[in-house]
């Protein structure tokens, strides 16, 4: 669960999560890649990545003088893996809610 708990807290910030779902989109990409367009310096981002790293969902290797950094495929398992557990608490949850509503209707005004 203290994984869980890591990823969820490193994607609660909008820029760590864009950067997710940019590395999602693009695949591999150099640090100065993840710095356009965020209006921040490379000092920031790289603090964002550190904190992206530490948590399991990004990894880095060194290519020549560039970082490149890619989407760590076991970190965003586990928190499907969580979200698909909980499938069930929701479908049978929708399926109570559909069946009062049913009910309500069928009564008598």
């Amino acid at each position: 669960m203290n994984t869980l708990l890591t990823a969820f807290s490193a994607l609660s910030d909008a820029t760590r999560f864009s950067i997710v779902e940019q590395l999602m989109l693009d695949g591999e990409l150099p640090a100065g890649d993840l710095i356009e367009g965020r209006g921040m310096s490379g000092a920031a981002i790289s603090r964002h990545l550190k904190v992206l790293r530490a948590a399991g969902l990004v990894q880095q290797r060194v290519q020549g003088s560039q970082r490149m950094y890619s989407i760590q495929p076991e970190g965003l398992r586990t928190i499907a893996e969580w979200t698909i557990s909980k499938r069930q608490f929701w479908e049978s949850s929708l399926d109570r809610l559909n069946d009062l509503i049913e009910r309500e209707n069928s009564w008598p005004t």
